[in-house]
């Protein structure tokens, strides 16, 4: 009762309620936040201060960059209920385009998890592809009843198309390739554990159940 509280307290002001509408469809630096909403540094830092006590966003340094850090959404039911649903901010895209760097894990979890819905062409894609997807990640997929949407990773430069949505996973291909969404997910292959895939499974999911409301509501 005690956290639910303080979640709706926090989101009781107009200013934070727009701040995690804007960390909704990805995750923001504090620069990016500031130009987004035109608030001064002192009030961004006294919004962002409250929702962090709140529980409701939290802070991560990049895995590329640790002088960097991005704002992101510690994403629950109850979050997910006080969001803007879906997002007004996104056209629909001809596809979806999944970027990380090795492009064998959590790329591939995302892409499979928005092409069972069957909304938009889904593909993926690396900075710097693996000769394979990892086999932990092909685990959990088969774990959670998904398949892969293809065979093996594929490089970024001959993957991208006209009219693709590209939402980078990671911090590294998003800090060398840019892209329209970022969310800054940690890399299970760094620690190599079924716990590790696991979680970033679980931290993509939110994610994707919005941008799928999202791209079916523009049908």
């Amino acid at each position: 009762m005690t956290d639910r509280l303080a979640v709706l307290a926090a989101l009781a002001d107009p200013h934070r309620l727009a701040l995690v509408d804007a960390l909704a469809d990805g995750d923001r630096a504090p620069g990016e936040l500031a130009a987004l909403t035109s608030l001064s540094s002192s009030l961004l830092a006294h919004h962002l201060r409250v929702l962090e006590e709140a529980g409701v966003v939290t802070r991560r340094r990049s895995d590329a960059d640790g002088r960097r850090s991005y704002l992101t959404l510690t994403w629950s039911p109850l979050l997910e209920a006080a969001l803007d649903q879906p997002s007004r901010e996104l056209a629909r895209p001809a596809r979806v385009l999944f970027t990380c760097t090795a492009n064998s894990a959590r790329s591939q979890l995302a892409a499979a998890m928005l092409g069972a819905r069957r909304i938009v062409p889904v593909a993926s894609a690396g900075t710097a592809p693996a000769a394979r997807i990892h086999p932990l990640a092909l685990d959990e997929l088969d774990r959670r009843g998904l398949e892969p949407v293809a065979l093996a990773p594929a490089a970024l430069e001959a993957a991208r198309q006209p009219g693709d949505l590209t939402i980078a996973v990671c911090d590294l291909a998003y800090e060398d390739c840019g892209g329209d969404l970022h969310w800054s997910v940690a890399d299970p292959v760094a620690e190599g554990t079924s716990r590790a895939f696991a979680a970033a499974f679980d931290a993509l999911e939110p994610r994707v159940r919005r941008l799928a409301a999202t791209l079916a509501s523009s049908l």
